[in-house]
């Protein structure tokens, strides 16, 4: 059965570019493994993604509108869907390797908290440790996954995870490119979602950046993966200067206008309450954390077992549970 596996290596030797990463060359995990006979060790980590829990509780978290009223609106699992779709258009026009690239697109969100950066911001000045949810999704891998064993990635794909917003780029250029989708998508669909809701007109999009990136989401995402192939290297992915700076002309807009819009935000100020109050409860009654938690709470303290708990939620579950904490139930006399 191992000649699948080695099959496919092969393949991926004879048609991948010299700068892609080959799943025989992997660094490996940290627990060695007998290699799958059917799959590469890529395979295998976008697999073990797809099936674990915190994964399935992407439907359930914010992107950015809070408690959106229409079915149209992105979750943080159609957002993920999103960025691993341009991924690997990308990897794929690049001869990259298909299956880390969306691995790592498919598991990079995976520490987001509930309630989308208004939940990350919250638990960031609650825990004495801070929280960014890029190293909040390699602790999920790592450590709470597969009840609190985690899921032993490779190295190329923790490594994709933790570099895939801010900082450090990833070491391989299929994490640059999950780096690049994962802004290229939120952008857009924020765009398309903002007018939907009706904070932003399309009139609104700066005239210039329009001129060269397109008028509607499609155009600009077409436009933004074609120059990214074009001119990027074997050692290197990159815009051209003009779509490179359009690119960051339309990230500055967005974080100018719709991720500051006090009627798309005014629900994030309750969100503080509900982190705060789930965070106080529980740091105070630790007995109310289940019992994975409570062993993460004896082995590494109080405050990392909270903020694992809280960040897991899904918004309906962290509502739920704020509720059962501080609202009176309903009771009947018979």
């Amino acid at each position: 059965m191992d000649e699948i596996r080695k099959h496919t290596e092969q393949i991926e030797r004879q048609i991948l570019a010299p700068g892609a990463a080959l799943s025989e060359c992997s660094r490996g995990r940290v627990r060695p493994e007998e290699p799958c006979p059917l799959r590469t060790c890529y395979q295998q980590d976008r697999d073990r993604v797809v099936h674990c829990k915190s994964f399935r509780r992407l439907k359930q978290k914010t992107q950015v509108f809070l408690s959106p009223e229409g079915d149209h609106y992105r979750t943080r699992l159609t957002h993920t869907l999103e960025v691993d779709q341009i991924a690997r258009t990308i990897a794929r026009a690049l001869r990259l390797n298909e299956d880390l690239t969306e691995a790592i697109a498919l598991g990079h969100d995976l520490g987001h908290t509930p309630f989308g950066h208004a939940g990350e911001r919250a638990l960031n000045q609650l825990s004495p440790h801070g929280f960014r949810h890029y190293q909040q999704s390699l602790r999920v891998v790592d450590r709470l996954e597969r009840r609190f064993t985690g899921l032993n990635l490779t190295w190329e794909v923790r490594n994709g995870l933790v570099c895939h917003t801010k900082g450090t780029w990833p070491a391989t250029l299929e994490g640059c490119a999950v780096r690049y989708s994962d802004r290229i998508a939120y952008m857009n669909h924020d765009i398309e979602d903002a007018i939907t809701a009706g904070v932003l007109r399309p009139e609104q999009l700066p005239r210039d950046v329009v001129e060269v990136l397109g008028d509607t989401k499609s155009r600009r995402i077409t436009t933004l993966i074609a120059d990214l192939v074009a001119h990027s290297s074997q050692t290197q992915l990159a815009f051209s200067p003009e779509v490179g700076e359009a690119y960051e002309a339309l990230h500055s807009f967005m974080y100018s206008t719709v991720y500051v819009d006090k009627t798309a935000k005014k629900e994030e100020e309750k969100v503080e309450r509900v982190i705060g109050g789930l965070y106080e409860r529980l740091s105070t009654h630790i007995d109310l954390l289940p019992e994975g938690f409570l062993q993460i709470a004896y082995q590494e303290g109080v405050d990392r077992a909270v903020t694992d708990y809280i960040s897991g939620m899904s918004d309906e579950f962290a509502i739920r549970t704020f509720e059962d904490f501080f609202v009176p139930r309903k009771w009947h006399v018979l």
